[in-house]
């Protein structure tokens, strides 16, 4: 047991997800987008070299995309959303192993070669991190747990990132950072990421 992958999801019901992105396009379009994440994120996880487990954020649902043959299935426990990473990270550490990540399920820009870079980062680095656009970040890493990333932070705005940073540097922790990726939590999100995706295509 060397490498453990978190996933925080939750489960897709209509009108309980993405609502900063169904204010403005509507639930049943936001469902539908979070739908095609948790697709995503599914996929490109199980590519990953490593024990994988999903933490649901309102009750594990036994019947769904996340196959017990390829995840283990709990719930995030906590008040706030650092208690409850900070609580999944410990879970994973008493279990044993020793380099545990966290990922949500909000990114189509995430694939399986930034979760292995990461995963081979820690063999230099104490943590690894992968700042999101917006100012938060899409993944974090450690090789033991550091309690004072999770607390005094304001979740969901433009300066997680930037205070997780800067706990690092306070208390020498030693940390790669891996490149910006964009989340898709708003219409003009949305909107960035399908002009990107034409691009490409």
């Amino acid at each position: 047991m060397e490498k453990a992958l978190i996933i925080f999801a939750r489960n897709p019901v209509l009108g309980k997800v993405k609502t900063r992105l169904a204010s403005t396009i509507g639930n049943e379009r936001a469902l539908h987008i979070y739908e095609s994440l948790l697709l995503h994120t599914a996929d490109i996880t199980r590519q990953v070299d490593c024990d994988r487990y999903v933490f649901y954020a309102d009750g594990v649902s036994e019947n769904d995309i996340w196959d017990v043959s390829s995840f283990s299935k709990l719930n995030q426990k906590g008040d706030d959303l650092g208690t409850r990473m900070k609580n999944a990270f410990d879970y994973l550490f008493k279990q044993g192993y020793k380099k545990v990540i966290i990922i949500g399920s909000d990114c189509f820009e995430l694939n399986a070669s930034i979760i292995e870079e990461a995963f081979d980062s820690l063999n230099r680095r104490e943590a690894v991190i992968g700042p999101s656009a917006d100012g938060g970040y899409y993944l974090l890493g450690m090789k033991k747990n550091y309690p004072f990333l999770f607390i005094n932070k304001s979740w969901s705005t433009d300066m997680v990132y930037e205070n997780t940073v800067n706990d690092f540097l306070q208390h020498q922790v030693s940390y790669t950072a891996l490149p910006v990726l964009h989340d898709i939590d708003t219409e003009e999100d949305w909107n960035q990421y399908k002009i990107k995706k034409q691009l490409n295509d």
